[in-house]
Parts: structure tokens; sequence; C-alpha cells
């Protein structure tokens, strides 16, 4: 009885979803098998049916309508476009989710901040501080004392070391590695595959094992 009246409680929060493309999607499917939401929405610019049987409710600049009633959460796997659209809806004090799959491996002493999501068989260990609106995504393993900053995406199959930090709006492609205690910047790319054992301190796109760097951010 108590567990019962505990799920009641805890479904009686809403959430939105901007973007119905395939991030949402799996956003969308994660947020079902956590059983803690009464009510799921998307919001997306493309004028389209129901997705996995949820209703898309408006365009993406139709927020406002939801802002009061609604948590959100940004289904887009861009960093940029997602801070953008994350900033817009700061600006009009939206609330935010963060969002676990329930088979992810969280340990001690880790913090997850809001607008987060962190995808199935993804483990997280001890220590570690995971920012605002990133992503861990399916399979990822983050050792212990990470740090990962906000608008970061860890792609499907990354494994960091402990000790690593991981700046602003950096993206890490399917598969890459980084050994322990390695720092990367802000705004870099690592390619898939790659494998990072020397700190990254120049912004840009690396590839390769070692990674190098094969482009310079603009």
């Amino acid at each position: 009885m108590k567990e019962n009246r505990r799920n009641w409680y805890l479904k009686r929060n809403k959430l939105i979803i901007i973007g119905s493309g395939g991030h949402g999607k799996v956003i969308a499917d994660i947020a079902i098998q956590t059983q803690e939401w009464e009510n799921i929405y998307f919001l997306d610019d493309q004028e389209i049916g129901p997705v996995m049987g949820i209703s898309v409710v408006g365009k993406m600049n139709e927020y406002h309508k939801y802002i009061k009633s609604h948590y959100f959460i940004v289904g887009i796997g861009n960093n940029s476009i997602r801070e953008k659209i994350v900033n817009e809806l700061n600006n009009s004090h939206a609330k935010f989710a963060t969002i676990i799959h329930p088979n992810a491996c969280i340990g001690s002493d880790v913090i997850i901040n809001h607008g987060t999501v962190i995808m199935a068989g993804s483990i997280i260990n001890s220590s570690t501080r995971i920012g605002h609106h990133s992503i861990i995504n399916t399979g990822a393993n983050v050792d212990h004392d990470n740090l990962i900053m906000n608008f970061v995406h860890i792609s499907p199959g990354v494994n960091l070391a402990g000790g690593v930090k991981v700046g602003t709006k950096t993206w890490l492609g399917i598969g890459s590695s980084v050994i322990n205690n390695i720092d990367i910047h802000s705004n870099c790319i690592i390619g898939a595959g790659s494998v990072v054992i020397h700190n990254i301190i120049i912004e840009g796109t690396y590839v390769g094992s070692p990674a190098k760097l094969i482009r310079k951010n603009s």
C-alpha cells in the first residue's frame, strides 16, 4: 500500500520533451519506464501525429503554455542547439527534469544536475559530478571522480577512466576512451573510437589512437 501511494505521488508530475526525433524518443521511453510521470508530451516544429503514442501538442515556441504546469527536458542531441533552447526556457523560469533510466548504475556520492539524461546500461561511479543538461548515452562508463560539465554529450559506449574532466559543450563520439586524470577542454569533438591519452587544451576536433587535433575551432 505504501508503494502504491508513493507511485501516485510521483506521477503527479507532467513532462514536456522538446523535440520528438531520435534522441527525444529515447528520452520519452526512459520517462515511461521510470513510471514517475502522469503525462508526457512532445513539442516539435514538425507537424506530425503522435510519436510512440505520445501526442505532439505544439511547436517548440509554444512552450510558454506549459511553463507553470510541466517540467521540461530538451531532447536535442546537438549540444549548442540544446544550450540555445535551454537558455530561452531559463528566461521564462522553466522547471527542468532529470531523467535516469532504471537500469543505469549510479554509485555513491554522485551528483547529477537538472536537465541531464542518463540512458540505459550506463555506469556512473562514485564521487562523479554531472553538470546541467548533459547526456550520458547508452552503455557509457563514467568512472570515479569525473567532472562532466554542462551541455556535454557522452555517446554510447564511451569509456572514461577515473578523474577525467570534460569541458562544457564537448562531444565524445561513440566508443571513444579517455585514460585517467585527463582534462578535455570545452567545445571539443572527440571522434568515434578515439583514445585520449593527453590533456586537450585547444578547442577543436580530435581523432585517432592516440587522439590528435585535426581541426581547430574557428
